[in-house]
């Protein structure tokens, strides 16, 4: 028997090679153990728990740790074994770009779903998700870089002077292309700080309209005449930007000039018709109602109240809905709405006097 477990194939007996065949079986029983018993048992109470991390964490194992494990039992197996240098090599190398491939697959899977979690938090995920592409390619396209230098590293490589070679090429791409860096880094601060996301109604200048799209470099917004404007994302966050959908309600202030010839009790009465009017509609709330002036040629009123809604519509129907009721009322009232006139008024007696 002992004589058979010293028999030498490709430079390594029996023995070694029945260990090695060992290690490779008990590894692979252990890992089938963790994956049928313990991961499908944990995979069930998973379900049972409101928070979706340990679902992907589940996945991450049955998808890259598992396959990690398969790989790394086959490969310190054959560590144990004399093998050629070649081949020894290969299966070294072989091992690395797996074990590494394996590993960024992790980091991305995890970045992105930090990623998601954190848009998950607010409304309109479809709209985030989008947004959000862009950020996850560039991130993505960082890891491998940095896995790929790693991997060379590890291979005996000397990777210095690439790295070096990198920081220079880097330096002379960033001085080469200041402008789409800090569209960039903007597009990175719209993403976290949220100053305004798709759908938002927006006023930038003389501009107004909706955000269509945000991109790595560019943002574009319908306006209100259908053309597509297109913005620099550095553009948008150094200005001062209007965002009309995160306004809770609309304060609305209007003024009216009634004429001269308007009685003390009409004038009196003004405020309070005014105020029924607006307090007579459920969506809007009245905060005040004022004599405010004498003007060239009418006495002024000023009146403020708040629209609880941020919708245009909305605040316009209430708007002509006012206004038609303060005409009615005023109608009513025999209350004359005043316009740019002059009235001269001539004293007879003085005439007559001169004339004679």
């Amino acid at each position: 028997m002992e004589n058979i477990l010293n028999v030498t194939f490709l430079e390594n007996t029996f023995y070694q090679w029945i260990i090695a065949i060992v290690i490779i079986a008990v590894a692979l029983f252990s890992i089938k153990i963790l994956k049928n018993v313990v991961i499908r048992r944990v995979k069930k109470w998973s379900l049972t728990t409101e928070t979706t991390w340990d679902n992907f964490i589940i996945a991450v194992m049955e998808s890259s740790v598992i396959p990690i494990l398969y790989i790394s039992s086959v490969y310190f197996a054959l560590l144990t074994l004399k093998l050629d240098v070649t081949v020894d090599k290969v299966i070294h190398v072989a091992y690395l770009f797996s074990f590494t491939f394996y590993v960024l697959k992790i980091i991305s899977a995890a970045f992105k779903k930090f990623v998601y979690s954190f848009i998950n938090r607010g409304e309109d995920r479809e709209s985030k998700e989008k947004q959000a592409g862009g950020l996850i390619a560039i991130v993505n396209i960082i890891i491998w870089i940095c896995g790929i230098i790693f991997l060379i590293d590890n291979m005996g490589y000397n990777v210095t002077t690439l790295i070096a070679g990198l920081g220079v090429g880097g330096i002379a791409i960033a001085l080469a292309a200041q402008t789409v860096l800090g569209d960039l880094f903007s597009y990175f601060v719209i993403f976290f700080d949220r100053p305004f996301e798709i759908g938002d109604f927006v006023s930038l200048g003389s501009e107004n309209g909706i955000i269509e799209y945000i991109g790595i470099k560019t943002t574009r917004i319908r306006t209100l005449s259908g053309e597509q404007l297109i913005c620099s994302n550095t553009d948008l966050t150094n200005s001062r930007l209007h965002n009309f959908k995160r306004m809770e309600k609309r304060r609305v202030v209007f003024s009216l000039g009634v004429t001269y010839q308007t009685t003390y009790n009409q004038l009196s009465r003004i405020p309070e018709i005014v105020k029924k009017i607006i307090i007579a509609r459920p969506e809007l709330q009245f905060d005040r109602g004022h004599f405010s002036g004498y003007g060239d040629f009418s006495l002024n009123f000023e009146f403020v109240y708040y629209v609880a809604s941020a919708d245009y519509n909305i605040y316009m129907d209430n708007q002509q809905a006012v206004y038609l009721d303060i005409f009615s009322s005023f109608e009513k009232e025999g209350i004359e709405f005043a316009f740019p006139t002059q009235t001269l008024f001539v004293n007879k007696e003085n005439r007559m006097h001169e004339a004679s």
